[in-house]
């Protein structure tokens, strides 16, 4: 758990997630729970591969969950990671391997169909294990309900027979939302098929609350079927499902996407119509693929949890979550780099940073649980840095990278510095993968080649021991005595001609970090035709 701040910061902080836990507390009037303690919920769809946006969620909430035990410290807090995984296999994600297979079991509870990679018991399994491995791996504490264990053990068998009592109410509260047709098949409750095992959308025919069971005619022509509500021999409609949770698990904070809100209001209906209080929630923004569309676990457009973890580090991952919740986000490979150097800037500020309250609003106190950089080491140079350093360089490992590290920045080395060698990891395979399939060198124009002959001599002219401000200055200074329309063009050049690309990073700084004797020659490789991409 985080170190304990004063009350008073606690109850100010501005950070959201202080704004949220305090709704929590408004709810349980400031006093423990009849229950004990108080229970925070993410909520997972096993019908397709974990990506980012589902780790979001959980992360998030942790974030609440901690910033509620800042205020509350003496009230215990349970956060449960529910997977949907009774829900029926409704279509083949693109995605994946084996579709004819699974094709074959389309509506079939998502823990009875195969798994297409052929590690699991079941697709569900599978999924529900690649969630609980990326959460193992940031550390978070949850404890993780399956909805199929969930129904089938009992534990939703008073919430769902409660159900069946207020059928009509809940009818009620869900028909004026839906369609005219799907109105006349429509009931809160899905029957398991006892033959074919398949997830039935279909009407509810008659109902027996004493016995607590629901009739309906089979699809297949086998007349009349009774079935209990209990045991997993039903599954409610999603909307249903969620409020039944919220019932049976006495939930008290859950947070869902934008796209959900009418959802919250029918399921928040259904929860009060069941006899508990819906939770706390904030509807947090969706985020949005390279182009700026819907990322979707079926079309697979979004970053997978593995991906974000090859090219960067867990903290630059919490960070691109932590901020701005409620505005909607691109979620693609470019923005990797861009927090993991925001994370180290956030770091170092926290460290810094005496006053207290001032540090509950610094995304680095969450991200760290108010531990800040703790026993690693201060990284002495930006990832954008390494980044073109392997660029540059044409990187294959790290180790060449070190050769130029190790004169920047002297006495580091792989094992003094174990943050900075993993972003050097980061920093090769980012270039490897990304970096030099998209780059584009240019020949410079007359104009700008007199621009780099002129710098060349600057350069060679520099005191030995010259720092990176000092380089940077003159790298200035040769821009502004040619006739550039605007510095910015200088740069653009140097980035386009030097190192393949629009961008690029402070020149003085990597000038520094590649050498200035390094430097010259490769503009004078430049200058000379020849192809830096070899």
């Amino acid at each position: 758990m985080t170190s304990l701040i004063p009350t008073e910061i606690a109850e100010n902080a501005r950070a959201w997630p202080f704004e949220e836990a305090r709704k929590i507390v408004a709810r349980i009037g400031g006093k423990k729970p009849e229950k004990g303690h108080v229970v925070l919920e993410t909520g997972y769809g096993p019908s397709g591969l974990p990506h980012i946006g589902t780790f979001g969620e959980v992360f998030r909430t942790t974030m609440v969950r901690r910033a509620f035990e800042q205020l509350m410290p003496d009230v215990p807090t349970k956060l449960v990671a529910f997977s949907d995984d009774m829900d029926g296999f409704r279509k083949v994600p693109t995605n994946l391997p084996n579709q004819e297979m699974l094709a074959e079991y389309l509506n079939k509870p998502l823990t009875q169909v195969p798994d297409p990679f052929g590690t699991h018991e079941s697709f569900g399994a599978h999924n529900n294990n690649r969630l609980m491995e990326f959460l193992d791996s940031f550390g978070f504490e949850y404890e993780f309900l399956s909805s199929t264990e969930c129904y089938k053990s009992g534990m939703f068998d008073k919430a769902l027979l409660e159900t069946l009592q207020r059928y009509d109410e809940i009818m009620a509260i869900m028909l004026p939302t839906l369609g005219k047709e799907r109105q006349a098949t429509y009931s809160p409750f899905l029957p398991v098929c006892p033959t074919t095992g398949n997830v039935l959308q279909v009407a509810i025919s008659e109902r027996n609350t004493d016995a607590g069971t629901v009739i309906y005619e089979d699809p297949n022509g086998g007349g009349k079927v009774e079935v209990p509500v209990t045991g997993g021999h039903c599954k409610l409609q999603w909307k249903c499902d969620w409020a039944m949770r919220w019932h049976a698990l006495g939930v008290d904070y859950e947070m869902s996407g934008k796209d959900l809100i009418d959802s919250v209001k029918q399921s928040s209906k259904i929860c009060r119509t069941l006899g508990s209080k819906p939770p706390e929630s904030l509807s947090y923004e969706l985020f949005l693929d390279e182009e700026g569309g819907k990322i979707s676990k079926s079309k697979g457009n979004g970053l997978s949890v593995e991906d974000w973890l090859r090219y960067g580090s867990p903290e630059s991952l919490s960070l691109f979550m932590y901020q701005q919740p409620k505005r909607a986000k691109r979620l693609y490979f470019d923005v990797i780099p861009k927090n993991t150097d925001e994370y180290f800037q956030f770091l170092d500020k926290l460290e810094g940073e005496s006053d207290e309250a001032k540090k509950v609003e610094n995304p680095a106190w969450h991200i760290t649980q108010g531990r800040g950089r703790g026993n690693e080491e201060k990284v002495p140079l930006s990832f954008g840095l390494l980044l073109n350093l392997a660029s540059v360089c044409h990187a294959e490992d790290t180790s060449v990278l070190w050769g130029y590290i190790a004169r920047y920045a002297p006495g580091a080395t792989a094992e003094s510095h174990p943050a900075l060698d993993r972003m050097a990891g980061y920093a090769v395979n980012y270039y490897q993968d990304f970096a030099r399939p998209n780059k584009t060198y240019r020949a410079p124009s007359e104009m700008e080649r007199a621009a780099f002959e002129d710098l060349v001599g600057e350069l060679q002219a520099l005191a030995a021991d010259a720092d990176a401000e000092t380089i940077q200055t003159q790298v200035y200074e040769v821009g502004k005595r040619h006739d550039f329309e605007n510095l910015r063009d200088w740069f653009k050049a140097l980035y386009q001609v030097l190192l393949g690309q629009d961008q690029g990073p402070r020149f003085g700084s990597f000038i520094a970090l590649y050498g200035r004797d390094e430097t010259v020659t490769l503009i004078g490789r430049a200058l000379a035709g020849e192809d830096l991409a070899a």
